[in-house]
């Protein structure tokens, strides 16, 4: 059981329950994090999963919440103990720490929404278009780490093609990814070759957003929105940064983009018309190198 317990997700499920048990006492973080000594962010970060939570932590919190029911005390530390175990991703946090906490919830994710303006979505990408990419948008890294997040990016893509648990995928592209020509047109014409095969798996709807769309929601840039299998773990917006990235669990934050989301699936191509898009782009592509 431990072997197939995603650490990230093992976190944020503990820190929601640390929170509901702080919350039961009406006491604020800034309570807490008096009593045993520490920072206020301390006790944040442990309650949304953004930081690693020790067993002795989870003691001390349940000591200052007045938890008596030592098989509950057990099994958050149990929980505690799964949360600190590594994933496969963790041999590349070095890369970015961030992005490994990204991977850690796309991994249990049961779904993903996302909203591309630029790039071809990392789970969509060939090798040869996610190099040169990176080179690209990374010109001080060398080709040793841009082989190690190329294989990241395989890696994660093998959630598409799971037999038993695929990821229910949803990806609205701008038009612009289709014509922005990465590593050029041979590149291009083998990455809208893999588009249009992603685009014909049952558990994957693919959508162009046209020029001709004009100004829409999703202007101020790329996000995703994963759901989860359990009810209890809420959904996630993601933002990617240059130097961080950005979750947000709040419902009303889930509110607001989910509904721009909806109006982006609105103002694209149906899924029909947006493979004939890409075919005519693999087209244009296949005749730039006769």
């Amino acid at each position: 059981m431990v072997g197939n317990v995603n650490p990230t997700v093992r976190r944020r499920r503990l820190g929601q329950e640390l929170r509901r048990l702080r919350e039961e006492r009406a006491m604020t973080a800034e309570e807490v994090a008096d009593r045993l000594l520490v920072s206020q962010s301390k006790i944040s970060r442990l309650e949304n999963g953004r930081r690693s939570i020790s067993p002795r932590d989870v003691r001390d919190l349940c000591g200052v919440y007045g938890v008596e029911d030592k098989r509950l005390v057990e099994s958050l530390m149990q929980m505690a103990r799964e949360s600190r175990q590594q994933g496969w991703w963790h041999a590349f946090a070095e890369l970015s720490p961030s992005y490994s906490v990204y991977i850690g919830l796309e991994t249990d994710a049961s779904s993903l929404r996302v909203y591309e303006p630029q790039i071809v979505p990392g789970l969509l990408q060939t090798p040869e278009y996610a190099s040169a990419l990176i080179s690209g948008a990374l010109p001080e890294v060398g080709p040793d780490e841009v082989g190690s997040r190329v294989q990241v990016r395989l890696r994660r893509q093998q959630r598409l093609w799971d037999d038993k648990n695929p990821l229910r995928l949803w990806a609205v592209v701008d038009e612009a990814v289709l014509r922005r020509e990465v590593g050029g047109p041979r590149t291009m014409l083998g990455q809208m070759r893999r588009l249009a095969e992603c685009a014909e798996l049952p558990h994957v709807t693919l959508q162009v957003l046209p020029f001709s769309a004009g100004a829409h929601p999703g202007v101020n840039g790329q996000y995703a929105i994963l759901e989860f299998p359990e009810a209890s773990d809420s959904t996630v917006i993601y933002l990617e940064g240059g130097t961080s990235d950005l979750y947000l669990e709040k419902p009303h934050d889930v509110q607001y983009y989910s509904v721009m989301y909806e109006h982006l699936r609105a103002q694209a191509l149906s899924p029909e018309r947006s493979r004939r898009v890409i075919a005519d782009q693999a087209a244009a592509f296949r005749s730039a190198l006769t």
